[in-house]
């Protein structure tokens, strides 16, 4: 494939018409609710392993600014079990509860509770497939039995990974908190104690072949763009220049 400049105006004339975008450890993304407006016909939307990015309405805006959205993950480094944070477990939940068109929805690690995941059974009718692995927070009952009934592809907190697309790492209780047993009775202690202790897991911080996708910024000193094919780098180059000219405005 032969490459070819672009001027840099036509390359932002693309976003509108944009039906699929990943964003993935893009920590330097600001104002994600005001620039997905200029993203309207989105079909796909992947925001992962993000620090920055989230909250009920934040994912609101992209309900209502997205009204073609059918395709949505939003994946944490790690579930993170914080008890003071009980009031805010579910502001994601509810956010995403706000997107009635999806078909899919992948959320991983993430901290929502029952009632998180019934607003978004409830407001999402058309879901066919839900992957909620390592969401602990996630009790099983009978209710939740029979709402996943029409779920045609369903992932439970505790299935296995391993065809996870990014590195797993392992669940984090912070100091202040109670056992694990406590929340999730003694099955969840016997299984998770060894493989799931607080910390980084030793096969990761004691390998050589340690991959950065946990580092969040592994994308932005453009190691990975000679990756891409030339229509990708135009893109790309055009999507830096739209956030710049936005973190400008704001000045």
């Amino acid at each position: 494939m032969r490459e070819a400049a672009v001027p840099d105006d036509l390359t932002l004339l693309w976003a509108p018409s944009l039906k699929s975008l990943r964003l993935i450890s893009c920590q330097g993304i600001l104002k994600f609710e005001k620039e997905i407006l200029k993203f309207p016909l989105l079909e796909e939307l992947e925001i992962s392993l993000f620090t920055n990015i989230g909250g009920k309405n934040v994912f609101q805006q992209v309900g209502k600014a997205c009204p073609e959205l059918k395709h949505f993950r939003f994946n944490q480094y790690r579930f993170i079990n914080v008890r003071d944070s009980k009031g805010f477990k579910d502001d994601d939940a509810l956010g995403i509860a706000s997107m009635h068109g999806l078909l899919s929805l992948q959320l991983f690690g993430n901290k929502l509770s029952n009632k998180g995941l019934m607003a978004v059974l409830d407001n999402c009718p058309h879901l066919e497939s839900l992957d909620i692995r390592h969401c602990f927070n996630i009790i099983m009952d009978n209710k939740l039995r029979a709402r996943f009934a029409r779920i045609k592809m369903l992932r439970l907190p505790n299935d296995s990974t391993d065809d996870y697309q990014y590195p797993v790492c392992s669940p984090l209780g912070v100091l202040g908190m109670e056992s694990c047993s406590d929340d999730y009775g003694d099955d969840y202690s016997d299984d998770y104690s060894d493989d799931y202790a607080y910390g980084w897991p030793d096969y990761i911080m004691d390998s050589d072949d340690y991959d950065d996708y946990c580092d969040p910024f592994r994308y932005l000193d453009g190691v990975y763009e000679s990756e891409l094919n030339a229509e990708d780098r135009m893109f790309l180059k055009g999507f830096r220049m739209l956030m710049k000219d936005s973190g400008d405005d704001d000045y």
